[in-house]
């Protein structure tokens, strides 16, 4: 089995309690441990896969519990780093329904340092670019953007998402899509939320979405669309994969775990290319892919909330 990289932040997320999706009336939070990169890797690590976390902590009691749940769940932290400055915090509120409201405090994770000795790791496996933070300037930014290089001449099979926040972004939007045409282009595979594939080609239409994202570059494209399952997307066909029925508390971590598990079952394979151009492979794997993000939702944490094999397995 191949082992997914998966860069970017590992943070804090303090979740609101006992209250809607309006952060500025709560006053008590339930610590947990968050960051799209990180639940990508537990997720994969959760289902039997191998995965590798690259990111930066703080130096402090908050960057020691995150790296202590990450090795909990069996994620390969050893290229980790650490700094002094204080780890990420992210403040998240939830509405009945599960929706979130994100406001940041970014530290540590801007910190994180390319690592010239991943280069030959990275070699003919799997790399996921799915950092909310990755594209906001400072080291972590060169980190990226070199680790993509690395992928590109090491012939790694690239994952990308680009994980919008809007929190992040106010009237820079402009800014977020220019920065994310070189990973559209080289992305194997990508993995898009409605309102993302609708911000980054300037289209309503998710089928004209997909041909604007393939004709960048794209190889594989799923847009995620909740309850309403997950449209697959190649350059020959498109196809909507439905979801499972659940009732949701929690949104956080659905994508993640998604494209988490459509990447365990990709390095299960001999080969990565192997899904290109055979459909019927690609849709039992989203298939698989919207139970886990369906189950995650039935939770509090993403982390938590991610499914085992088992787990997986016991949905129809």
């Amino acid at each position: 089995m191949k082992h997914v990289f998966c860069i970017g932040e590992l943070l804090i997320d303090f979740v609101a309690e006992k209250q809607g999706s309006d952060l500025s009336k709560a006053d008590l939070f339930t610590k947990k441990a968050g960051g799209a990169p990180a639940n990508v890797a537990c997720a994969i690590a959760k289902l039997g896969g191998n995965s590798k976390f690259i990111g930066c902590v703080g130096k402090d009691p908050f960057g020691t519990y995150l790296l202590n749940v990450l090795k909990d769940n069996h994620v390969d932290i050893s290229f980790a780093q650490r700094a002094k400055t204080f780890t990420t915090l992210a403040f998240v509120s939830l509405s009945e329904e599960g929706e979130r409201d994100f406001v940041f405090s970014r530290g540590a994770d801007k910190e994180l340092k390319y690592d010239s000795s991943l280069k030959k790791s990275i070699k003919d496996n799997l790399l996921h670019l799915g950092a909310a933070t990755a594209l906001l300037g400072g080291d972590l930014e060169k980190a990226y953007g070199r680790y993509f290089f690395d992928a590109l001449t090491q012939g790694a099979f690239i994952s990308f998402d680009p994980n919008f926040r809007g929190d992040l972004w106010k009237e820079e939007e402009h800014i977020f899509i220019k920065k994310c045409q070189p990973f559209i282009e080289k992305a194997d595979l990508g993995k898009f939320s409605l309102e993302e594939a609708q911000l980054l080609t300037g289209k309503n239409d998710l089928n004209e979405c997909c041909d604007v994202l393939h004709e960048i570059g794209t190889k594989i494209i799923t847009i995620t669309l909740g309850n309403k399952g997950t449209l697959l997307s190649t350059p020959e066909i498109k196809k909507t994969i439905p979801s499972v029925s659940v009732t949701p508390v929690d949104t956080t971590g659905a994508g993640d775990a998604f494209i988490g598990c459509l990447l365990q079952q990709i390095a299960a394979l001999k080969e990565a290319e192997e899904v290109f151009g055979n459909i019927d492979m690609l849709a039992e794997m989203v298939k698989n892919a919207n139970k886990a993000g369906a189950i995650t939702t039935t939770n509090y944490g993403a982390i938590p909330s991610l499914p085992t094999k088992s787990q997986l397995l016991a949905i129809e």
